[in-house]
């Protein structure tokens, strides 16, 4: 009795139901179902946060760089953007100074594929590459849809008030596939569910649904989806070149931070052996004032001495200003403050030093050889030669009489008051016809193929240079590292004689066969070519690494440390 009252008092406001449903016509059950409905929608709306899609777009991110990353690349570290978890293989090191303020040349290396933001911009240059392939990769998935329309009214005439609600029949929910399939072949089909219906009538009506799809068969020519095979085709492949890429730019990082290392101790070597200068020179000096002083040396040889005394002087605190320099700039390239209070180990230096240099199992034929195999950026180019071949062969099926066969079926639909999946079949729309474009205007389809033939003309010749330039860096590399293992060999061979000719400079001095000239050109000469060793060492060091990365035999490991590639 209750409900029925109710009902009369809504008819009295003036509600009504034509297509719209009306308050008065509303039951327990309708609301019920209305309450679900509205509950699932939001429920989705909130699930889907920001940081589900950013979650969701990494997944699937690096799924594809993880299925096109090959063994040849190297290790499948230290490529993840700084705002997702680095890979199990990775060795995670915080930007953070160490307790002990000493960085090793690990830790550094380490740091600086962590945390180097020029190396961060080459890991999200990868990932938009990849990003943009999940883009084109959509346009061929099922893509799901959902339509609402419904409306709320209210409206006033003197003493008379009508609410009303409702809605179309459009609200729809279902999704659009588009698949290509064989040399061309372009499916496209289309499922939705009429939820309006549902919602809107009887509660016991169950769901509309409606199919349609369309099948194309290119017969002759470049039509259907054959030029979306394309695009796809290269969007697939440039992630490849891009991983390429990013590998070969990330021997060539690595390689840069170590050399830089280096260069840094070498730095502070220079400002060591010239504080050790100066304090030879300031004894030097101290020694002959004394010996001025009791009438055995002249006046003018301490003079000199005083000079060469403040010239080491200037040098030292130079040497000594370049070391904080270089410092300070290695610390921006690890992402440090320049105000952090670090140095490098010392050690790794004295390593390399007692290590010295090593011969190399590579002839320059065999280096060039394993270079023309296994350079990534040479794989790269050739690979875009198959590239434009595929457009040269495209454009020229552009060229002649185009036919595509077309089969379609529309309307599909099921029955009110039936299971959504009982589609009529036999009361569909169907067609099959041809689309023929006949070859009387070929103007810009002929440009298209002469450009095409162009640009395979001139990736050809790219790749021919390419070659040869990778043949030039390989030689070069050889002949500067040659060079560099010569140039060691002859510091090697300045210092000894320099520190003999510092040693006996006393006894000459003592034997009166000596003058104060000679003696500070000795001084000079040992600083030198203290200097000149060490350089030549760090420059061998550097070389060698600049050949393994020219030959391509020089891996990153996970720690970010180089290893060479076993043959």
């Amino acid at each position: 009795m209750k409900y029925l009252q109710m009902n009369v008092m809504l008819c009295k406001w003036g509600l009504c139901r034509g297509r719209v449903l009306m308050f008065c016509k509303f039951r327990p059950m309708t609301l019920l179902y209305w309450g679900l409905c509205m509950a699932v929608i939001f429920g989705i709306a909130g699930g889907c946060s920001p940081e589900h899609y950013k979650a969701e777009a990494d997944k699937e991110v690096y799924k594809i760089i993880d299925s096109k990353w090959q063994d040849g690349f190297g290790q499948k570290v230290n490529y993840t953007v700084s705002d997702v978890p680095p890979s199990a293989n990775d060795v995670q090191i915080e930007n953070t100074v160490p307790s002990s303020g000493v960085i090793t040349l690990a830790q550094a290396v380490a740091m600086a594929t962590a945390h180097n933001r020029d190396y961060q911009r080459e890991k999200e240059s990868l990932y938009l590459s990849a990003l943009t392939l999940t883009g084109e990769r959509h346009k061929y998935a099922r893509q799901w849809f959902g339509t609402i329309d419904y409306r709320y009214e209210y409206e006033r005439e003197g003493d008379e008030e009508k609410v009303s609600v409702g809605g179309s029949d459009k609200g729809l929910v279902g999704f659009d596939h588009t698949q290509l399939l064989g040399d061309g072949l372009l499916v496209t089909s289309h499922l939705a569910l009429n939820w309006a219906r549902y919602l809107a009538g009887d509660p016991q009506t169950t769901l509309g649904s409606v199919l349609a799809a369309t099948v194309t068969v290119p017969l002759l020519g470049a039509g259907a989806g054959k030029a979306a095979r394309e695009n796809l085709t290269q969007a697939e492949r440039q992630v490849l070149y891009d991983i390429r890429s990013f590998n070969r730019n990330r021997k060539t990082f690595v390689v840069s931070i170590i050399a830089d290392y280096y260069g840094v101790l070498q730095q502070r070597d220079v400002a060591i052996n010239a504080e050790n200068n100066y304090k030879r020179m300031l004894e030097w000096r101290k020694r002959l004032e004394m010996e001025a002083d009791e009438g055995q040396t002249a006046r003018y040889q301490v003079d000199q001495a005083k000079q060469s005394e403040l010239s080491a002087r200037d040098s030292w605190l130079r040497a000594q200003q370049s070391y904080q320099q270089k410092l300070d700039e290695f610390k921006i390239k690890l992402a440090l403050p320049t105000s952090a209070k670090v140095e490098l180990d010392e050690n790794e230096l004295k390593v390399l030093v007692e290590k010295g240099i090593t011969e190399l199992d590579y002839t320059l034929d065999s280096a060039i050889e394993t270079a023309l195999l296994w350079r990534l950026d040479l794989i790269n180019s050739m690979d875009k030669i198959d590239d434009m071949t595929r457009r040269v062969i495209l454009a020229a099926e552009g060229l002649g009489p185009q036919l595509n066969l077309t089969g379609r079926a529309d309307d599909i639909e099921s029955p009110e008051g039936t299971d959504f999946s009982r589609l009529q079949f036999h009361k569909g729309k169907y067609e099959l016809f041809y689309d023929a474009d006949l070859p009387l205007d070929r103007k810009n389809q002929r440009n298209a193929y002469r450009v095409a033939l162009i640009e395979l003309e001139r990736q050809q010749r790219q790749f021919d240079n390419d070659r040869d330039e990778v043949e030039l860096d390989v030689r070069e590399a050889h002949r500067r590292l040659q060079q560099e293992a010569k140039s060691y060999s002859t510091q090697q061979t300045a210092l000894e004689l320099a520190k003999k000719r510092v040693d006996v400079s006393p006894l000459l001095w003592e034997a009166g066969r000596l003058n104060t000239r000679d003696f500070l050109e000795s001084q000079d000469a040992l600083l030198e070519a203290q200097n000149r060793l060490t350089a030549a060492l760090v420059a061998h060091l550097t070389a060698k690494l600049n050949f393994f990365q020219d030959v391509g035999v020089l891996q990153v490991r996970p720690d970010g440390m180089w290893e060479q590639r076993i043959q």
